[in-house]
């Protein structure tokens, strides 16, 4: 048989729902089972959520679409970080789930638009959707900030990544994380987050610090230098616990601290 895509998927289980739920009906037939593709559920979707002002939500559901339909890049970002949400997350066993729902992944979804624009030297544009986003999700992130796909933002809330933050494939993050810089520095000053990192709630990481592959940031810790591959590391300031057991601590989301070996230290904390 052949494997449904994402977006057949979606709409399968909006049409399910539907038949069952009848005051849900509405919504599933604006979002989902009137859109022609993801890229115009999307439109849809984000634009009825972020719209809390004097522009117009048909113009912002436009330029949505329009940046999903133009940019395939992005549009198959958001079908990994729907499929690393599905995976890693506990609490959610679709997709329909966090394409209707979840503020992370649609907070997420938004600044894949925005970064597209700020590619697009539209930087005022950018930088409006932004503000939006951080109103609405209370998730802040720079539209020149690089995010790789298949991210999972669990939670999200209060999250913030700045302007020169990159974030590659495969990295999950738990609310209030803080990507950030330490003072009025200009320039490359923000993290570097390696594939198949875990971060932990609360944790802040702060100046241009590199996270190594596989790294694990405990709950609350502060990181004030690089991280090496495959360590967890915790406290304020971070000290490195031991290596972790998992290769990709992203994909197993477990935050037991003390799961770790003897980890003979080649540099970083």
């Amino acid at each position: 048989m052949k494997e449904l895509s994402v977006w057949e998927t979606l709409v399968k289980e909006a049409r399910d729902i539907a038949s069952k739920e009848r005051i849900l009906s509405k919504v599933l037939t604006e979002f989902i089972l009137e859109r022609e593709n993801l890229a115009d559920a999307l439109g849809w979707r984000l634009a009825a959520r972020l719209v809390k002002s004097s522009v117009p939500e048909s113009d912002i559901r436009d330029l949505i679409k329009q940046a999903f339909e133009s940019d395939h890049e992005i549009l198959s970002s958001v079908e990994y970080d729907l499929i690393a949400v599905t995976e890693r997350d506990p609490a959610c066993n679709d997709y329909i789930s966090p394409f209707l729902y979840f503020k992370g992944f649609q907070a997420l979804s938004c600044y894949r638009v925005a970064h597209s624009l700020w590619k697009n030297n539209r930087k005022d544009l950018a930088l409006y959707l932004q503000s939006l986003i951080a109103v609405v999700y209370s998730v802040d992130i720079h539209p020149a900030a690089t995010i790789g796909k298949g991210i999972l933002l669990d939670h999200a809330t209060g999250f913030v990544a700045g302007e020169t933050t990159v974030i590659d494939d495969n990295v999950s993050i738990l609310h209030e994380v803080t990507l950030g810089g330490t003072g009025k520095d200009r320039g490359d000053r923000h993290p570097k987050i390696k594939s198949g990192v875990l971060i932990g709630a609360g944790a802040k990481i702060l100046g241009n610090v590199q996270i190594g592959e596989g790294a694990r940031i405990g709950a609350s810790s502060v990181v004030l230098s690089d991280v090496p591959a495959h360590v967890s590391v915790a406290g304020v300031p971070a000290k490195v616990l031991g290596a972790v057991k998992d290769y990709s601590p992203a994909l197993g989301m477990d935050h037991n601290l003390l799961e770790v070996r003897e980890y003979e230290s080649g540099g970083g904390i």
